[in-house]
């Protein structure tokens, strides 16, 4: 059990991460590919599906993150920068990190397993290496993870909701004490479970914030709380990853693959919702901007502005704001209206 105590001033420096990570849940989601017991059956057809479709390309990732929850998961890919929101922005973010942040990884790598030769020159900046790893990783996401990406935002993003609304309602220690079955929160104590190849470890183990802060993680492939440490900054904030799927209809909903509507699906969700805002639902499956929205539907960004402003006040569309522009994505109720009309 990881104790993580509280000062009197980190409440306030509890934060959530604006959105789900695409090159975090890759990476999450490979050790949940090749071991079954991780979330069990919920994940089997989506795992069943990506298996059939891995590729002699993908396979350095099997590497990089193993099938055992004990096992030692690579930081460098857990933590993009602030406002990185696409595979390849959180890519580059990667390759970008300084040495000492790839030195001190190399050696919790090696703490706690062996290494593939491959996976020593990754970490010594070696350009094929890297270049090894981000095609891997770019084919992986296409295959196990774009075809549900806008479903998993979407179940992200409703998590997110909530627990901000639980926070402005009820506090910050009541968004720490509703934060998963497995966490514990005793004031000024947030007990989190250890995970190792044997279970939930019963050693206990005591990290003190002393202002550094906590980072909530919401992860839908990854099953279990996870806490973790920065290994090359004492300073960094806890991340604390946690699964929003808890049940197996939210991964069913999530996983069930685009719907691949035609036009008779669309003329009764037509029927429903009147054409053009029919169809701005349709283009929000995959998430995107108010001039990708528009361009998908054949209207203008400003008609496209105001149905997706519609959608959202009906608890259909969620959107977020990045920097200038703005991102859509489908809630999970939405998900499930477009869903229903196939």
């Amino acid at each position: 059990m990881l104790r993580i105590h509280f000062g009197p001033d980190d409440l306030g420096r509890v934060r959530l991460t604006p959105g789900p990570d695409p090159l975090a849940e890759a990476a999450l989601s490979l050790p949940v590919l090749q071991n079954r017991w991780m979330g069990g059956i919920a994940l089997d057809g989506w795992r069943q599906r990506t298996q059939r479709g891995l590729s002699p390309l993908m396979r350095p990732l099997l590497e990089l993150a193993p099938a055992d929850m004990g096992e030692y998961l690579p930081e460098a890919f857990l933590h993009a920068e602030d406002g990185a929101t696409t595979l390849g922005e959180c890519l580059e973010s990667v390759w970008a990190l300084p040495q000492k942040v790839w030195t001190a990884e190399l050696e919790c790598a090696l703490d706690h397993r062996p290494v593939p030769q491959w996976f020593g020159d990754l970490h010594t900046a070696d350009r094929p290496a890297a270049r090894t790893v981000d095609q891997a990783f770019r084919s992986y996401y296409d295959t196990a993870l774009a075809p549900y990406w806008s479903q998993v935002t979407a179940c992200v993003q409703a998590d997110r909701t909530r627990r901000i609304r639980t926070a402005a309602e009820q506090g910050v220690e009541h968004l720490l004490a509703t934060l998963h079955p497995t966490v514990r929160w005793e004031s000024p104590v947030l007990h989190v479970p250890c995970m190792h190849k044997e279970g939930f470890h019963r050693d206990f183990h005591d990290v003190h914030l002393a202002g550094r802060g906590l980072t909530l993680t919401p992860s839908f492939f990854w099953p279990h709380p996870t806490a973790r440490a920065h290994s090359a900054d004492d300073e960094a904030p806890i991340d604390l990853c946690y699964p929003v799927a808890l049940d197996l209809t939210a991964y069913q909903t999530a996983l069930a693959g685009p719907a691949g509507r035609g036009s008779g699906d669309l003329a009764r969700l037509t029927a429903l919702l009147g054409r053009t805002r029919a169809r701005v639902l349709d283009a929000a499956a995959a998430g995107g901007s108010t001039a990708q929205l528009a361009r998908r539907a054949g209207i203008s960004p400003a008609s496209a502005s105001e149905h997706a402003t519609v959608l959202r006040e009906a608890g259909l569309v969620t959107t977020r704001r990045n920097g200038p522009s703005v991102h859509h994505t489908l809630t999970p109720l939405g998900q499930a209206l477009l869903n229903g009309v196939t």
